[in-house]
């Protein structure tokens, strides 16, 4: 048993606790904060080399063993997701403190981002579905919280529908839960990838699998995203760029853990839908991408094209795509939080959110420019940026495996991308500034912003320049995600 592995969970439940006392003490939250992130940011990689040099860790709450106790699981396809997820929210954070505005800051923004941060932190290292549906939840209810805190009457209408969503999403976890259960008799997910092994995964089980299929695609955006580009429109940028790179993502995390550990045997059968999700996922997110001239909905349409993507490696379900699906979500986390937080800078300098109303930001803000035409080469997949490795390994997965249509369409879906990001560059960092806004003062960039996007457009570059030391984490990753025995050995301790 490894105790060190609740940390990352527990620092921000006990940050949050005592940001509550301090609401009204806005440089104090903002200290606290930091001081919290960047510790947790230590902790992660403490984690990640652990499990590196001595494998899986566990920890049993209450020393109560497997499969009847609480069981937190560290591999290291969990480890690595922590340690990202702190890296974000590190650079959601300081992009946060000059640019969510004092009133929000006041009005316990810290407390949910330290909550939201504990819930998704907890779905990557619970061992068994209820907790997940748990974390699951925390991290939902501080998200409706951030995305209404500043009661604008658009956010309280997208915020309406994004609640619905997830009620919806969230019973039917319940209920697929409750049948799962009914059905096996655990929910220890080393113990169910045996029990369901034992009994075959066919009739009332494959219906199970669908089930919970249904809710975590809809809580990923995977083809169910009707929801996603408005709700990610309505609140701040901070709080998009966090919504951005963490809660879809989490949901992906749900969709490759559960069928590449314990709905993994047909593979002709639910991986297949995966496999069409993913495809309509990708068409429809580029139509959207290429089609709008509203900055804020062109990116959620291209987090619609990698929750595509992504799932296109895991319909695959062979040892490459799976490398190249772990190593792909760590660059879209990191990528997606430098765009949507560039993109809020952006907005700010120009005063709209219309390519068309916008120019001439070269002028004005040229490392900006220069970061976000990088962001964009990035999630393209240009080398020898962070896209792409994986998205080669995914590429190349699928042609091994025969999946040459959905191949041919995860590249033409790299083409929306870049076809929509160079659409916001030329339109916005390009040309003369149009009308009356000639006359406008310069937007000042906090220094606080530059922190943030600055390190993550390091990030980005390390992860790509530096792939083939990244690429011996990530296939250990892979490793356990190909072969389940692996994690119910370290978990069930056979």
């Amino acid at each position: 048993m490894n105790n060190v592995i609740v940390l990352p969970l527990l620092i921000p439940l006990v940050t949050a606790v005592i940001l509550i006392f301090c609401s009204k003490y806005v440089c104090a939250q903002r200290l606290i904060s930091a001081i919290s992130v960047v510790m947790n940011v230590l902790v992660a990689l403490f984690i990640v080399n652990q499990v590196n040099h001595e494998g899986i860790q566990t920890l049993h709450m209450g020393g109560w063993l497997p499969p009847y106790g609480i069981v937190f699981v560290a591999d290291m396809l969990a480890a690595l997701l922590v340690l990202t997820t702190l890296i974000v929210a590190a650079g959601c954070l300081f992009y946060a403190f000059r640019s969510i505005g004092e009133e929000r800051e006041k009005h316990y923004f810290y407390p949910f981002f330290q909550f939201l941060l504990a819930g998704v932190i907890g779905s990557f290292l619970t061992g068994d579905l209820f907790n997940l549906f748990v974390c699951f939840e925390v991290m939902l209810i501080a998200s409706y919280a951030l995305i209404v805190l500043g009661g604008t009457k658009r956010q309280l209408r997208e915020t309406l529908k994004y609640m619905l969503i997830n009620i919806i999403s969230s019973t039917l976890f319940v209920a697929a839960v409750a049948y799962l259960y009914g059905t096996v008799g655990t929910l220890n997910m080393a113990h169910l990838s045996q029990r369901v092994a034992e009994v075959h995964q066919d009739g009332v089980l494959s219906v199970i699998g669908i089930l919970f299929l249904i809710v975590f695609a809809l809580k990923a955006g995977l083809f169910l995203f009707f929801w996603l580009p408005g709700s990610y429109s309505a609140p701040p940028a901070a709080v998009t760029a966090l919504f951005g790179a963490l809660l879809t993502k989490v949901g992906l995390y749900a969709i490759i853990r559960t069928f590449t550990l314990i709905f993994y045997h047909d593979i002709g059968g639910i991986h297949a839908i995966i496999g069409w999700m993913a495809a309509a996922t990708m068409i429809l997110g580029s139509l959207g991408a290429v089609a709008y001239k509203d900055l804020g909905r062109i990116l959620n349409y291209n987090i619609i094209i990698s929750v595509g993507f992504i799932a296109f490696g895991v319909a695959v379900a062979s040892s490459d795509s799976l490398n190249g699906a772990v190593f792909y979500l760590m660059h879209d986390m990191i990528a997606k939080a430098l765009l949507f937080i560039l993109g809020g800078i952006i907005i700010a300098s120009a005063g709209t959110n219309k390519l068309s109303e916008m120019g001439g930001l070269m002028k004005r803000h040229p490392l900006v420019g220069w970061m976000f035409f990088i962001a964009a080469l990035a999630l393209v997949g240009i080398p020898p940026l962070s896209g792409f490795l994986g998205k080669v390994l995914i590429i190349r997965g699928g042609l091994s495996e025969g999946h040459y249509w959905l191949s041919g369409l995860a590249l033409a879906s790299s083409l929306a991308v870049l076809y929509s990001l160079i659409k916001v560059f030329m339109g916005a960092f390009w040309g003369d500034v149009p009308g009356p806004r000639d006359t406008q003062q310069p937007v000042r960039i906090h220094r606080t912003a530059y922190a943030a996007v600055i390190g993550l457009s390091v990030m980005v570059i390390v992860l790509g320049v530096g792939s083939e030391w990244i690429y011996s984490y990530t296939s250990q990753a892979g490793a356990v995600l190909s072969d389940p025995s692996l994690y119910i050995n370290a978990v069930l301790k056979e």
